[in-house]
């Protein structure tokens, strides 16, 4: 299991209720290569949000894909979002793991999302799997499904462009004007369940922030706000905050990914038999 904090630069004062400052992430616990059946394979803990992702293929497409023949020149993703039903708190269960809207809808998000960062044209009339399984939630959810998969598609040995990385950015109340000098008032990062059942509004944001050294900048895929309306003067503070909470994720993934391919691509001398 490896594992990645988020280096502090600067004192933002104000700590929120699990202690963090308002730009600081949860731990992220990081292990790939988690299930021998599976292409490629991760499991990601941000917090105690915990998601497990299987990568298949590429194979030959199945299903509506494979009736399509010929008609899918490059690559096909299949994206499949499931939540555990007792991935919620003690006193909540989700009567469907998928097929809802809100799991289909997730879905093809997280499609996009592997969409901009597979190299399509290399798997010409091929499909690759990717399964989503989140087995707890405690908030940003479906950004860590993204940094998860994404990690999964290395493991599977996938080209990728970029890392497809996701990172949410709370207000905890964006009806007040009190905090505008507070560390807050450009919201908090990496948000959890109760911070994002918290009045205010919740931005997720899935970003490739490998594209530009501006830790502001980068190539936005999906964006998507919930909770209380926002107004359009505290958004592109929100945003950056959420970007610039993408780009230290890329970093501590990125040292993780490095850390296992050492591992991982270093003989094993125990296993090593002399011929003579």
């Amino acid at each position: 299991m490896l594992e990645g904090d988020q280096d502090q630069e600067e004192d933002q004062g104000g700590l929120r209720n699990d202690g963090r400052r308002a730009a600081e992430l949860r731990k992220i616990r990081v292990r790939m290569g988690v299930f021998g059946q599976a292409d490629g394979s991760a499991y990601l803990e941000q917090g105690n949000t915990k998601i497990l992702v299987a990568v298949y293929g590429p194979h030959q497409p199945r299903g509506s894909a494979a009736r399509a023949g010929g008609k899918n020149v490059g690559g096909i993703i299949n994206c499949q979002y499931s939540t555990a039903v007792f991935s919620f708190s003690a006193g909540e269960r989700k009567r469907r793991p998928r097929g809802d809207r809100k799991s289909i809808e997730k879905s093809l998000q997280l499609r996009r999302a592997m969409e901009s960062i597979i190299q399509l044209d290399l798997y010409p009339r091929s499909q690759i799997d990717v399964f989503v399984e989140v087995l707890q939630i405690d908030g940003s959810e479906y950004c860590v499904a993204v940094n998860a998969a994404t990690l999964a598609l290395i493991d599977a040995g996938i080209p990728i462009k970029d890392y497809a990385i996701g990172c949410t950015a709370s207000l905890i109340d964006s009806t007040s004007k009190n905090d505008e000098d507070s560390s807050h008032a450009a919201g908090v990062v990496d948000a959890t369940y109760m911070e994002e059942c918290s009045p205010g509004a919740t931005l997720s944001i899935i970003a490739l922030p490998g594209s530009s050294n501006d830790a502001t900048k980068g190539l936005v895929v999906v964006a998507q706000g919930a909770g209380q309306r926002l107004h359009l003067s505290r958004l592109e503070a929100l945003r950056n905050r959420a970007l610039c909470g993408c780009r230290d994720i890329r970093n501590i993934l990125d040292r993780a990914v490095r850390q296992h391919l050492t591992v991982h691509s270093q003989p094993s001398f125990s296993t090593l038999h002399v011929i003579d």
